[in-house]
């Protein structure tokens, strides 16, 4: 039975409509190059934005997904078979876009013996060969908990590691049924114990506690996490998770400040937060992440 929604978006959530030179000049960039953007393939509502500010996450392993999350927009299918010219495009398109700092994530590839790690690893390689000055954000999947790709991805040396737990522990299987909170934590904690600045993010208003909002953030920072996003869960059809409750501004900065005193070093906490939000305007909190 359809569960009854919060009435309306609140003004909060009013989000900058895409258009304009910019955000043509990187859409055209982006399909010039037959490159996929979570930016697009996830609906995300700071496209706008972001793109009018010349900034793209790029999504490798094409655009088909083999998890079925139930917040996300990305199509669960069959993936196509993996295109080796990939990295070297997402390189150039980068350069293309004169990025300083780009973030790059993927679909998961369950049905590839290392999910993809090789190819993480070698889009990172292209990329900084090409591309010297540029930092490189890698938002990754969780590789079925196999810390031989997650090494294969680290040694390319990124610099930063992101992956995101997305909710609370008692919401995972509702939330991402493929995932494990647990084998999540085992990534980030030994990105952190590798040495790399370590991110991840969490969605609200999609049924969670204050209380489990506060272990979890506890969980996070024990296990080295020091950058942290937060943002409001936004349905994105009738056929994901309904929403529980808008969060406010006022709730989104508290959070921050309990985040901060804690000890994170960079947390980005608002309603229309996503993962790789400004996330190129705090690249010392990454430097700042590894002292």
């Amino acid at each position: 039975m359809e569960q009854p929604q919060p009435n309306g978006k609140p003004p909060w959530l009013r989000a900058k409509i895409p258009g304009g030179a910019a955000y043509n000049e990187i859409r055209g960039i982006v399909r010039s190059y037959n490159l996929h953007t979570v930016c697009e393939s996830a609906l995300c509502p700071n496209i706008g934005e972001c793109w009018s500010r010349r900034t793209a996450t790029l999504m490798i392993l094409g655009d088909r997904c083999t998890r079925s999350c139930r917040f996300c927009a990305v199509t669960t299918a069959r993936p196509l078979p993996v295109n080796y010219e990939e990295p070297k495009n997402v390189a150039l398109a980068i350069k293309a876009m004169g990025l300083k700092y780009a973030v790059i994530t993927s679909v998961a590839r369950d049905d590839l013996k290392d999910g993809g790690a090789e190819m993480w690893a070698q889009t990172i390689k292209e990329v900084r060969a090409l591309n010297p000055e540029t930092k490189i954000e890698v938002l990754i999947p969780d590789f079925r908990g196999n810390m031989k790709s997650l090494l294969t991805v680290l040694e390319a040396r990124p610099d930063v590691l992101n992956h995101n737990v997305e909710t609370v522990p008692r919401l995972q299987k509702r939330v991402r049924p493929q995932a494990r909170y647990e084998r999540s934590l085992e990534i980030l904690k030994r990105s952190a114990q590798e040495g790399f600045p370590t991110k991840t993010g969490l969605m609200l208003g999609i049924g969670e506690t204050t209380g489990e909002i506060e272990s979890t953030l506890v969980d996070l920072y024990g296990i080295g996490v020091r950058i942290l996003t937060l943002g409001q869960y936004l349905r994105p059809s009738k056929d994901h998770l309904p929403i529980d409750r808008w969060v406010s501004p006022e709730e989104f900065n508290a959070w921050k400040e309990f985040a901060l005193k804690m000890g994170f070093h960079h947390v980005e906490s608002g309603p229309l937060v996503r993962s790789s939000y400004h996330a190129d305007e705090y690249v010392g909190a990454a430097k700042e992440a590894l002292l």
